[in-house]
């Protein structure tokens, strides 16, 4: 079991590699996107959207979360996770990334939105990319979790990175599952072995 944080800059890629790892370690993926919003690009409201987040986090014990959203339960989610990804993603790279996005789903839902809510791009999404989502104080808010947790928050700059990451907790998800595999063995021998010392 394992809970993973995936926080970083708009663009960088939290919600696809989210999904990947919550295949990757058989977890269960909450997008916070699709959290705050309804169909047709409406905004939740922030009562419902807190009640969701506390009740995922209650009722699993591995999970994967990616998003920001400092007001859903960031320092639970930062406190309870066993691994933060912080993805610092340059912002030239992020608007290459939104781009290539928007040419594969253009008009379309993706996987971590609400239905209704079709890919698009326009000045304000734009205006956050670059400027406006990497402001000082939202700079501050990722280093003061990077300082506080510097034991399992691991920083990916670029694809590359993101690649080797999750190849890597692959081979580690199943490394583990074979551990198992053999811990379950052992005991199923030992307890035959048992049982032919007991009828002898």
């Amino acid at each position: 079991m394992m809970k993973i944080a995936v926080i970083g800059y708009s663009g960088s890629g939290k919600s696809t590699l989210a999904r990947r790892l919550g295949q990757h370690r058989n977890a269960k993926v909450l997008h916070l996107d699709m959290v705050h919003h309804l169909p047709g690009w409406k905004e939740s409201d922030l009562k419902s959207e807190k009640k969701i987040v506390a009740d995922f986090l209650d009722g699993h014990s591995s999970w994967v979360i990616d998003g920001n959203y400092t007001k859903l339960s960031f320092e639970r989610r930062m406190r309870e996770a066993d691994r933060i990804i912080f993805l610092e993603f340059n912002r030239i790279s992020s608007l290459f990334r939104i781009l290539k996005r928007y040419r594969v789903y253009r008009g379309r839902r993706r996987p971590d939105m609400a239905p209704g809510c079709g890919e698009k791009i326009d000045g304000a999404f734009l205006w956050w990319i670059l400027y406006a989502g990497r402001t000082k104080e939202k700079r501050a808010e990722f280093q003061a979790v990077k300082k506080m947790y510097p034991d399992k928050t691991v920083v990916l700059r670029n694809q590359r990175q993101i690649d080797r990451f999750t190849e890597r907790m692959k081979k580690d998800s199943a490394l583990n599952g074979f551990h198992k595999i053999k811990k379950l063995a052992d005991k199923t021998e030992e307890s035959v072995m048992n049982r032919k010392k007991y009828v002898k």
